[in-house]
C-alpha cells in the first residue's frame, strides 16, 4: 500500500513538475534566440512574470460573449493539464500509465483545439473566424502525419502506450531504425505546425493577417489570456518531451529510487535545453511561409510518415 501511495505522489509530482518548468522552456527558447539573433535576452523567468502580471489583471469580455467564451480557458488547460499527466517526464511505469495512450493524447489536443476555435467564433469578429479556420486546416493536415509516425513507432513496441513504448524502446538500447529516422523528421515538422512556431505560424506577430492561433484568442485577456498562454507552453513541452521519450530516451528513471529519479531529472532538463537550441537554429535560419504552402509543409510531413512506416514493415518485420 505504501509503494502504491508513492507511485501516486510520484505522478502527481512529475505532472506538477511539467506544468512549473513549461514556462521556463518557454523563457529558454526566448533567450536563446535573442542571444542567436543578437538581440539583448529577457531573464528565463521572464514567462512566469508575464503569466503573473495577466493573472493580476482585470478582464474585459465583449458585450456579446456567451458562457462558452468564458469557459474554453478553463477547458484548454484542464486538456492540456490532463495531456501532461500521461506523458512520461522523468520516470515510467507510474500510475498514469494505464491512461497514457497516445490516441487519447490526441484527443486532449484535438478538445482544446476545438474549443479554442469555438471562442474564436464566438464573438463573431473577423481575425477570430479566420483564425479559426486557419487553426482546423493546419489540424487537420497534422494530425494524421502525427498518428501515422506514432503507429510507426508502435508497430516496433507493439503498443501505443506512451510508457511501455518508452520502456521498450529504452530497454532496445542503440538500434539503427531508418523507420525512427523518417519518423522523428515528420514528428519534428507535426510540433512545428501544432505548437505555430516558425515556419508555419509566428508566436511573436502583431500581424492580424498572417496570425493562425493568436488570431483566436485576441479578445482574451487577464486571467482567461494566462491559462491559454500556459497551456500552449505546456503543449510546447509535451511534443518536445515526446520526441525525448521515443527518439532518445536515455536517462528516463526505470524505478523510483532516488538516485533514478535524479538522474531521470537531469538528463530530462538537458534533452529539453538541446533541443530548444536546435528549434532555435531552426527558426533562426527559416522564415515563415505563406498560408497557401502550409499544406506542402504537411503533406511533406506525411510522406514521412507514411515512409517510416513502409520501411518498418519492409525492413524491420519478419
Amino acid at each position: 500500500m505504501d509503494r502504491e501511495l508513492t507511485a501516486w505522489m510520484l505522478a502527481a509530482g512529475q505532472t506538477l513538475l511539467f506544468i512549473a518548468v513549461a514556462p521556463l522552456l518557454a523563457g529558454w527558447l526566448q533567450r536563446v534566440k535573442c542571444h542567436m539573433q543578437n538581440r539583448a535576452a529577457p531573464p528565463l523567468w521572464q514567462p512566469y512574470r508575464n503569466l503573473a502580471k495577466l493573472l493580476r489583471k482585470n478582464m474585459v469580455i465583449a458585450e456579446n460573449a456567451s458562457w462558452l467564451f468564458r469557459v474554453v480557458p478553463y477547458i484548454v488547460f484542464s486538456a492540456m493539464l490532463l495531456a501532461a499527466a500521461v506523458v512520461p517526464l522523468v520516470a515510467v511505469h507510474l500510475p498514469t500509465a494505464a491512461i497514457a495512450d497516445m490516441i487519447v493524447l490526441v484527443g486532449f489536443f484535438a478538445l482544446a483545439r476545438f474549443f479554442t476555435a469555438l471562442a474564436g467564433l464566438d464573438i463573431g469578429t473577423a481575425f477570430g473566424g479566420m483564425g479559426a479556420s486557419r487553426e482546423m486546416m493546419v489540424s487537420a493536415l497534422a494530425e494524421p502525419a502525427m498518428l501515422m509516425a506514432v503507429f510507426t513507432l508502435s508497430m516496433t513496441a507493439t503498443t501505443t502506450n506512451l510508457s511501455v513504448a518508452t520502456g521498450y524502446i529504452l530497454q532496445a538500447g542503440l538500434v539503427l531504425r531508418p523507420s525512427f529516422l523518417f519518423a522523428l523528421l515528420a514528428l519534428a515538422m507535426v510540433a512545428v505546425a501544432e505548437t505555430s512556431r516558425i515556419p508555419v505560424d509566428n508566436p511573436a506577430t502583431h500581424l492580424e493577417l498572417t496570425m493562425l492561433h493568436e488570431a483566436m484568442i485576441l479578445e482574451y485577456g487577464g486571467r482567461h489570456l494566462a491559462l491559454i498562454e500556459w497551456a500552449s507552453q505546456i503543449k510546447l513541452m509535451i511534443y518536445a518531451v515526446l520526441i525525448i521519450d521515443f527518439f532518445v530516451p536515455l536517462g528516463i528513471a526505470t524505478d523510483f529510487s532516488a538516485m533514478a529519479l535524479a538522474a531521470g531529472v537531469v538528463a530530462v532538463m538537458a534533452k529539453l535545453m538541446l533541443l530548444a537550441v536546435l528549434l532555435v537554429v531552426w527558426e533562426t535560419v527559416l522564415a515563415k511561409m505563406r498560408l497557401f504552402r502550409v499544406p506542402q509543409f504537411l503533406g511533406f510531413a506525411f510522406m514521412l510518415s507514411l515512409l517510416a512506416m513502409l520501411t518498418h514493415v519492409v525492413l524491420e518485420t519478419g
